[in-house]
């Protein structure tokens, strides 16, 4: 090796001053250049996987919140839809209601004003019959010339009366 060495030009003493020289600027490359940016390529390396990890978590969440939205949309939509129906069929039911009632009302007014124009009719009547016995009376009595007397003014309006009634 010595001969081979020989050849090559090699100076023992020389290449054991490189190879420290070489240890001692690895040494120090080492501990104030490559283990500082290792270790910072280290953090960023961390914060990356926790940025991804916190991006997963915040995807995992924002969906999980849209299946909450979407579940309250729902049942807030069955609710109104509900309220909706609930309330369109009160309204129908006290439609019907009034309508009764109004039915029931014009029935009452139609019978009370059938009893008014009866009772009406009947006292027209009556006073028809008065009337046209008075006139009886006055007539006959002009005919004949004579003074009806009580009796003969009341015959002669329940007769009269008896002929208007038929």
């Amino acid at each position: 090796m010595t001969e081979i060495a020989g050849q090559f030009g090699l100076q023992w003493g020389k290449l054991i001053a490189q190879v420290i020289i070489f240890a001692l600027v690895y040494f120090v490359l080492k501990r104030n250049a490559f283990g500082p940016i290792q270790a910072m390529l280290e953090a960023r390396r961390k914060r990356i996987a926790d940025g991804e990890a916190k991006l997963e978590k915040i995807a995992r969440d924002l969906a999980a919140a849209e299946e909450n939205a979407k579940a309250i949309l729902e049942k807030a939509n069955a609710e109104s839809t509900r309220l909706i129906k609930s309330a369109s069929e009160d309204a129908a039911s006290l439609a019907e209601k009034k309508k009764q009632e109004a039915v029931a009302e014009a029935n009452g007014i139609i019978a009370k004003s059938r009893e008014a124009s009866k009772l009406e009719q009947e006292q027209l009547l009556s006073q028809l019959k008065r009337e046209f016995g008075r006139m009886v009376v006055d007539a006959t009595s002009r005919v004949t010339g004579k003074v009806l007397t009580n009796d003969d003014q009341d015959r002669i309006n329940r007769e009269t009366a008896a002929q208007v009634a038929l």
